[in-house]
Order: C-alpha cells, then structure tokens, then sequence
C-alpha cells in the first residue's frame, strides 16, 4: 500500500493537475473572503471564517474530483492497470494507497487556508477575538468532506477509463451527497420525515460538526460514507480484475 501511496503522491505533485487544482481553490475562496461584497469578512463587522467554510464545500465538489478523475481511470486507459492487478497487492491496498494519496493533496490544499484565520486573527478590533473552537470544528468538517468527496470521485475513476467522465460523475454524486438530501425533504409530500431525510445527506452533519461541537454520531457517519464508498470502488476494482 506504501508503495502505491507514494506512487500517487509523486505522480500529483510532479504534474500541473495537483498545482493548478490547488492554486485556483485558494484564490476562488480567497476572492470569497476578501473580494466579494456579499461574503468579505471586511464587510461583516466581527471577526469570523464563515463565509470560508460555507464556500469551501461547494469548491470541493469541483476541486476533489479534479484531483481524483486520473486515479484508476488513467491506469485503466494506459493499461497500467493489468499490471497493478498482477503484483503482490490485494484490491483494498491498491484501493487504499490510491484513497490515502487523495486525502493527503485534501490536506495540502487545506494547509495554506490557515493564513486566513491567522489573518482574521491579527485583523480584528480586539486581537484574537476568534471563536476558536467553531474554527477548529469547521477544518475537522472541512477535511471529513474533503474525505467523503475523495470516496466518491475514487469510485468514479474505478467505473470508467475516461478521466472527463470520472469528473463529471463525481460532482454530480458529490453534490447530491451534500445538498440533493435537502432538496428532496423539503418535497410537499415528505415533510413528514424531512428531518430523516436530511440526516442522510452530508450537509446536516458538516454543519453540525462546524458548531464546534464534534458528535460521535456526526463522525460515524462520515466514517461510514467513507467506507461505503470504498467498498463500492473494491468491488469495481475486484470486478475489472477478473
């Protein structure tokens, strides 16, 4: 599984593709936080990240899958792949290797993002004046999304060799993930069960955990959707070896 992790992560960071996916990801919200009159925290009037971590989910939909699409998608159009699947590696280290890899690039994109807090934090009237544990609670979410969205877009590659077509299917699973559960309670006819059918969607349990309060039972759906969708792209993996 090292071995496959530090394939991926050379492969990323000796391309464009990780770089660029980063650079834009940081200027979008940067644009966001400073730029945009409707979201600058210059115009709120307190010191505070929300706009950031509101934003930030809808840039991971398009920022993950970028990352994600070349996974297994690219090893299955250069014909890689064949060789991947003849060397001493089971389907979940292969599976794995290349999950780890993704949510380390999650991570490097999020790193950068804390020159913005450190910003606010110098910035406000009152040095300091930052809910701190609200903002520590947000990265967690933060990085749990990014988790869940790197599941999804890794299944997406396993399903296709065509790179476009792992992007495109990512972003729509990744977007009804975290929004279409909302969209569907809110339906006339299943308002009778409109909280359980948001608890399913992602966006319920991202804005719990970025209250600052971390639920056991917020984490373990993360965990969960993660590993289902793992599971999903195993069997993907088992089905395209055989």
């Amino acid at each position: 599984m090292y071995s496959i992790l530090s394939k991926e992560i050379s492969g990323y960071l000796s391309s464009l593709v990780a770089y660029i996916t980063i650079g834009v990801f940081l200027l979008v919200l940067g644009l966001f936080l400073w730029v945009f009159p409707e979201s600058s925290i210059l115009e709120y009037g307190y010191a505070g990240l929300d706009s950031l971590f509101s934003t930030a989910p809808f840039i991971f939909m398009f920022l993950v899958p970028a990352v994600t699409m070349r996974s297994l998608a690219e090893e299955r159009k250069e014909g890689t792949f064949e060789l991947l699947a003849t060397r001493p590696l089971t389907d979940w280290q292969i599976v794995l290797g290349k999950y780890l890899a993704a949510l380390l690039i999650v991570l490097f994109a999020l790193l950068p993002t804390l020159i913005y807090y450190f910003s606010v934090y110098q910035l406000g009237a009152t040095k300091g004046n930052v809910d701190t544990g609200a903002v520590i609670g947000s990265y967690i979410g933060l990085f749990l999304l990014g988790g869940a969205f790197a599941a999804i877009g890794l299944f997406a590659s396993a399903i296709t060799k065509n790179q476009i077509i792992a992007f495109t299917v990512a972003v729509f699973l990744s977007f009804f993930a975290f929004s279409g559960f909302d969209s569907i309670s809110k339906l006339l006819s299943l308002q009778t069960v409109e909280t359980s059918i948001t608890a399913l969607g992602i966006n319920e349990h991202y804005e719990s955990i970025s209250r600052g309060v971390l639920d056991t039972r917020d984490l373990v759906y993360f965990l969960g959707f993660i590993a289902l969708f793992l599971v999903f792209t195993k069997t993907a993996v088992g089905g395209r070896k055989w």
